[in-house]
C-alpha cells in the first residue's frame, strides 16, 4: 500500500514505570478520547445546571489532543488561540484495554486496563458561545494539546480507583478537592453507559469528569493535580 503522504504516527502514552523493566518500554496506544461532562454534583451546580442524576452526556477530543507529562516533569500547555479564557479541569481517566459494546453496569470494571491523571483543558469562552447558539463544542474542548495525560497505570498494580482525594493546584494555591466517590455516575457506570452508544475498543480513554473549582489560567501559571494513588501531573501553561 502506498499513502500520498506519510501518515500521521499513533499517539501512544508510557505505562508507568514499575519494578519490571519490560514495563517503561511499553505503551499504551490511544484510540479515541471520551469526555463525561458534569459528572460532580458540585461542578454542575457552579456551572449553573441541576445536579440530578440525569443521563450522562459526553463530548470527544481528537487523540492526538493527548499531551503526555512523564512523572516527575513539568509540561508545557501552549495557551490556545482564539481565547481569553482557558480553563483546568482535573480528571481521573480510565484506559479500556478490552473491547465491548452494550456493557453490563457489573463487568465494566473489566473493560479497565489502567488509570490516568488528565487535564480537560476548555476554552471556556468558546464553551460559552457553542452553548448560547446550540452548537457543538468541538472549538472549545478538542483543540490542539488539550488533553494533558500522565502514564496509564495498571489495574494490576493499583487496582481499581474508586474513592480517593482528586485535587488540583494553581502556583500552589489550591483550586480544585473532592472526592472520586463523588462522581455522580460511577466509571462503571459511566463505560456501561457508553458503551451503549459507541463500541469501546482498546486504545480508548475515558475523562470521568471534574470536581468544582474550575477556573482560569495565565501564561507561567503551574498547574499541580493528582489522584490518589496515581502519583501528580504538573503543567506550565506557556
Amino acid at each position: 500500500m502506498e499513502f500520498v503522504f506519510a501518515p500521521a504516527p499513533a499517539v501512544a502514552v508510557p505505562i508507568a514505570e514499575s519494578a519490571d523493566t519490560a514495563s517503561a518500554r511499553e505503551r499504551f496506544p490511544v484510540r479515541r478520547v471520551y469526555c463525561v461532562g458534569r459528572n460532580y454534583a458540585a461542578h454542575a451546580r457552579e456551572m449553573g445546571h441541576d445536579p440530578d442524576r440525569e443521563p450522562p452526556f459526553f463530548f470527544s477530543k481528537p487523540a492526538d489532543a493527548v499531551l503526555y507529562v512523564a512523572p516527575g516533569t513539568t509540561g508545557e500547555f501552549p495557551y490556545p488561540s482564539r481565547t481569553n479564557d482557558v480553563h483546568h479541569e482535573m480528571e481521573l481517566v480510565a484506559a479500556i484495554g478490552r473491547a465491548g459494546r452494550d456493557i453490563a453496569v457489573e463487568h465494566a470494571l473489566e473493560h479497565v486496563y489502567g488509570y490516568a491523571l488528565g487535564l480537560d483543558m476548555t476554552r471556556r469562552d468558546l464553551q460559552a458561545e457553542a452553548k448560547k447558539m446550540g452548537r457543538p463544542w468541538d472549538v472549545a474542548k478538542g483543540f490542539d494539546h488539550s488533553a494533558p495525560l500522565g502514564p496509564i497505570h495498571p489495574v494490576s498494580r493499583v487496582g481499581h480507583i474508586e474513592r480517593g482525594a482528586i485535587w488540583l493546584e494553581v502556583n500552589g494555591a489550591e483550586r480544585q478537592r473532592s472526592d472520586v466517590s463523588q462522581l455522580i455516575w460511577s466509571t462503571a457506570e459511566t463505560i456501561a453507559y457508553l458503551s451503549t452508544l459507541f463500541t469501546l475498543e482498546p486504545g480508548d480513554l475515558v475523562f470521568t469528569g471534574t470536581p468544582e473549582g474550575v477556573g482560569a489560567v495565565a501564561r507561567g501559571e503551574l498547574m499541580t493535580g493528582g489522584v490518589d494513588g496515581l502519583g501528580e501531573l504538573s503543567v506550565r501553561v506557556i
